[in-house]
């Protein structure tokens, strides 16, 4: 391990420690004071807002300090890797808060699965980077880097970090109305658990089949091999974004949870985070016609496969004669 790789590890591991020991020594100091009988302002409001502190500790360890780290090190690379732990920090947060009430069961499914969801797109984020810690920054913030020159400093503030807690926050929040309402298990607690589970398993065999895609290309490009255009195999063959749609699946399915308990109200995070997501989407097929061997390629793709939902593929003959 690279002396750089090693201390962007131990930076990963450190930086959430102020926030983890802060509510430790709230929960430890409620408990001490017969349940929040005689507490100070700053307990008293910390044990009353249980969403509210998740954003102030969210703002003061992940947006303020990532920001300066990515500063420092010229890169913004850390909240990629943190979209993959914080959602379980925040399931667990919710589920410990002294407020919280919840289904034991229903809290258990959702833990684990989150927990799926979290290893699956870890393991997704490291093998995409070749096992490394902080390789590199999302090629979008280093587009916008370019874009806003001398004025990035501050605008990656908000562009990067403060807008990750408002998507954060806003996809989290049926866990924090799992961990908020008392209500049995029903029939819609199975068909949630088996939407976000079929998007946690589409997402991976996408990941899977884009990974050995990559890779394969590579191996060609080394090679001096002409490499293949365009990834049409699989899930793929369906969908020109089947790992998006996996994980659309995923964030829809906690919806389903918090709409069971009465709070549909928080599709609106997922809302969001879709209509993003879309745009992102753009961006990426833009990016893709730029390279000039799989243009062509990806054109034909474009109007023959589905963009998200899994569909089947139109005939190219019949894309030749609309065109004509």
């Amino acid at each position: 391990m690279s002396r750089s790789n090693f201390n962007n590890a131990v930076v990963s591991f450190l930086v959430p420690l102020p926030s983890i020991l802060f509510y430790l020594y709230f929960v430890n100091h409620l408990q001490t004071n017969n349940g929040g009988a005689s507490l100070s302002p700053l307990w008293s409001w910390c044990f009353h807002h249980p969403l509210l502190l998740a954003n102030v500790l969210f703002f003061f360890n992940v947006n303020v300090p990532f920001w300066v780290i990515g500063h420092i090190q010229s890169s913004n690379w850390m909240i990629d890797l943190y979209w993959t732990v914080i959602p379980v920090m925040l399931v667990y947060y919710y589920a410990t808060h002294p407020l919280a009430q919840f289904n034991l069961w229903r809290s258990k499914v959702v833990i684990m699965l989150t927990w799926v969801w979290s290893i699956r797109l870890t393991h997704n984020y490291f093998r995409r980077e070749n096992w490394q810690w902080g390789a590199r920054e999302d090629w979008r913030f280093t587009d916008m880097r370019r874009q806003y020159g001398r004025h990035w400093w501050w605008i990656s503030f908000f562009a990067v970090y403060f807008s990750q807690q408002i998507f954060l926050i806003g996809i989290c929040l049926p866990l924090y109305v799992v961990h908020s309402v008392d209500k049995p298990l029903n029939m819609w607690d199975f068909v949630a658990a088996s939407v976000c589970l079929c998007g946690i398993v589409i997402a991976y065999f996408a990941d899977t089949q884009l990974h050995d895609f990559v890779t394969t290309n590579s191996k060609l490009k080394q090679l001096g091999k002409p490499m293949v255009p365009n990834l049409d195999r699989g899930l793929w063959q369906h969908s020109r974004h089947p790992n998006y749609f996996g994980e659309q699946l995923w964030w829809w399915g906690l919806v389903v949870f918090a709409w069971n308990l009465g709070h549909g109200w928080t599709f609106v995070g997922a809302l969001i985070n879709s209509m993003c997501l879309a745009y992102v989407t753009v961006l990426v097929e833009r990016r893709m016609l730029k390279q000039e061997y799989r243009a062509e390629a990806y054109r034909l793709y474009q109007k023959t496969t589905s963009a998200c939902v899994p569909w089947f593929k139109s005939s190219v003959i019949a894309v030749k004669d609309k065109d004509t």
